[in-house]
């Protein structure tokens, strides 16, 4: 069974959860496969949709692996398999890291730095796919706390540099007023 987070069921600020999000409501389906499925066919399913990965279930549509882009590179290409009789199930991650749609943005920000994964698949309470978040989609929650951050360092920068910017702009002026009474003269 694939693991997933402990977090409580409310949020601490509005938009916490996955599922408050306005991508989790737009996502598209994620792209499924079975472990038996060649590689070659699911690449060719993932560059039609232009998707990263695709999810690996079993009979039942539970979440069983996860196949990513670099997986085929570094593991078919770069191991030199043959992608018509390498099947999914021979390259695939077991058990990937699920979330559920209650988690927080941030608890699964935190992991999926720590632990150095990009896509995280959002099971339903049966383990069954229903959306999968992206490293993108995370930055775009954390942007304007990013902005926020950025405009008060700039403030504490500010801030803390005064005196020195008094005095820098003290002698700014006296020499502007100094050029000015000589350019008169």
């Amino acid at each position: 069974m694939a693991q997933t987070t402990d977090t409580p069921a409310t949020a601490e600020r509005s938009g916490a959860r996955l599922k408050d999000r306005a991508e989790y409501r737009t996502k598209p389906k994620p792209l499924t496969g079975l472990a038996s499925d060649p590689i070659v066919e699911a690449v060719r399913k993932m560059s039609e949709k232009r998707y990263g990965c695709i999810i690996v279930v079993d009979a039942d549509g539970k979440i069983e692996g996860i196949v990513t882009e670099r997986d085929v590179m570094t593991k078919v290409v770069g191991g030199e398999m043959d992608a018509a009789k390498t099947t999914l199930g021979d390259i695939m991650t077991d058990e990937p890291r699920v979330a559920r749609e209650d988690d927080l943005m941030l608890d699964w920000l935190r992991i999926m730095s720590n632990e150095r994964f990009r896509r995280l698949p959002v099971v339903d309470d049966e383990g069954r796919p229903r959306a999968l978040f992206t490293q993108g989609d995370f930055v775009s929650y954390t942007w304007p706390d990013l902005a926020e951050q950025a405009k008060n360092l700039a403030k504490a920068t500010v801030a803390s540099n005064f005196p020195w910017l008094l005095v820098g702009g003290g002698i700014l002026i006296y020499a502007l007023g100094t050029l000015i009474v000589v350019g008169l003269s």
